[in-house]
């Protein structure tokens, strides 16, 4: 059965050369591995292929770079690849220590860039158990984020109003999804995106998987809900404030210019994606903060949806949590504490969460009738017997 399955292999990896010369054989044609990405356990083995095309001009002799030397053992560290010879070579990968490792290769060839498609990034994982969990908890938190949209809708339909929801809140919430669907579309989708981002990391992964794209979108389209929605239902006298216009306005400005400079040529198109990703980080800050505000000043959580929050809050724990328990697994605590952009804005959206919280199940848990008086940050309010408009400020 093994030499069955060896003869299969052969036949599969003569097969992916004659496609490559068909199609015209570049250097990093000529070697390449059968993957890039391999995990391992520590004291576990795990086996990947160097492949050798019948196209390589000369005998050369290789040799595999570790790029930290205590995490893995390979076997063997070199070999030799015969010209004209359609061949592959078996590496074995033996964990040592939790953490992530880059095998590269050089040749004793002039070319130098025959090896450069030869490189597998490995994590070295202390468990399986805690690899299977952090795929469970990301399904999960994937689940309960896409599901957080729904409570706010329903609530809305409900009372066919949607007074109590912060319109600020809602318009800063669109802009976020779309320039964050613009940046995971472009480089999920976009050819010319991809290649710009290969070059700046040759042996790097693409950020963006189509879990992401299926998010953004959704959250976009149920977003759009929830705006036909404050155009049906009533919304007494709430508005957009005009602190919300002026950070749009900025924000419009910024994506204006960098999508000219873009199409003039001055900065790539990854750069202006980039760009939008920031105004898209810059919003998650801030915009919990009108509807914080508005539910203080009406002493009332009445109109803003708890169930959006909860699955908010188990989204974000959830998010974190697979994060510590990946730095653990694979000793990498500077994924969160060398850049702790990802980890910070969730764990500002979490307190946010908790804020809401209180507020409905604590602060003003026996406001259980509507209020008389809807405000934000800037909108005007008539005071009950009173026909005189007063501006809240």
């Amino acid at each position: 059965m093994f030499y069955r399955f060896r003869y299969l292999r052969q036949v599969l990896v003569l097969a992916l050369f004659i496609t490559i010369g068909l199609s015209g054989v570049t250097a990093n044609d000529v070697l390449t591995v059968d993957t890039h990405d391999l995990t391992v356990l520590v004291n576990g083995n795990k086996t990947f292929f160097v492949l050798i095309s019948n196209q390589l001009t000369e005998d050369i002799d290789v040799t595999l770079i570790k790029q930290h030397e205590n995490h893995l053992d390979l076997h063997p560290e070199s070999f030799s690849c015969r010209k004209g010879i359609t061949a592959e070579q078996r590496v074995v990968v033996r964990g040592l220590a939790a953490g992530h490792v880059e095998v590269t290769a050089k040749s004793n060839s002039k070319d130098e860039s025959l090896t450069d498609d030869v490189f597998v990034r490995v994590l070295v994982a202390k468990s399986e158990a805690i690899i299977y969990s952090s795929i469970v908890f990301g399904w999960i938190y994937f689940v309960a984020w896409s599901v957080s949209f729904y409570p706010q809708i329903w609530t809305n339909y409900r009372r066919k109003s949607v007074e109590g929801l912060n319109f600020d809140f809602i318009t800063l919430n669109i802009v976020g999804f779309t320039l964050y669907s613009m940046f995971n579309c472009g480089l999920f989708f976009i050819k010319g995106v991809q290649d710009e981002y290969s070059e700046r990391h040759p042996r790097g992964v693409n950020p963006v998987l189509l879990n992401d794209v299926v998010f953004s979108l959704h959250a976009m389209f149920a977003t759009c809900i929830t705006i036909v929605q404050c155009f049906r239902y009533e919304r007494g006298q709430q508005r957009v404030s005009k602190v919300a216009y002026g950070l749009l306005s900025i924000f419009a400005l910024i994506v204006i210019i960098s999508a000219g400079l873009a199409g003039g040529s001055v900065i790539h198109w990854l750069d202006f994606l980039y760009y939008c990703s920031y105004i898209k980080l810059a919003i998650t800050i801030i915009k919990y903060i009108p509807q914080a505000l508005m539910n203080y000043r009406r002493k009332s959580t009445e109109g803003w949806s708890i169930g959006n929050i909860l699955l908010d809050f188990t989204g974000g724990t959830l998010s974190m949590l697979q994060m510590l328990l990946n730095a653990h697994n694979y000793d990498d605590w500077a994924s969160i504490f060398g850049d702790p952009t990802k980890f910070g804005l969730g764990l500002f959206s979490v307190l946010f969460d908790i804020f809401f919280i209180l507020q409905h199940y604590v602060f003003y848990r026996h406001s259980n009738k509507r209020t008389e008086t809807v405000s934000d940050l800037t909108t005007d309010t008539v005071a009950p017997n009173d026909d005189t408009t007063i501006k809240q400020g």
